[in-house]
């Protein structure tokens, strides 16, 4: 038995495979400014070169292509705990000058001369 579906009022068998009766083109990317070394990349011919240049991989949401979280080691562990009481033991003030230090540090480190 066969069976159809409708599509914008045509019949199409299913499990059939259509033919398009178009060819779907995808629009250049929007320039963007590389994380790696800064360049503007302006195609996707460009886009392609600059990940098999540096050595990366697209990966998009596909997270099989993620890397396994490494397991905590016990000195990793300690630290963590350290770190956590350090800042529990701060007062909110304490810990607001602190972040403030911590953005003009990185402000300062990220400065592009």
């Amino acid at each position: 038995m066969r069976s159809y579906v409708q599509i914008d009022g045509v019949l199409y068998e299913k499990g059939v495979d259509m033919i398009p009766d178009r060819v779907q083109i995808m629009p250049e990317i929007s320039p963007y400014r590389s994380m790696v070394t800064g360049e503007i990349i302006t195609s996707r011919a460009k886009h392609r070169e600059h990940l098999k240049r540096h050595g990366m991989v697209e990966i998009g949401n596909d997270s099989s292509l993620y890397a396994k979280p490494k397991p905590i080691s016990a000195v990793s562990q300690t630290r963590k705990e350290l770190l956590i009481a350090q800042v529990n033991a701060m007062t909110h003030e304490e810990f607001k000058a602190a972040g403030r230090r911590d953005l003009e540090n990185l402000r300062w480190q990220t400065r592009q001369d």
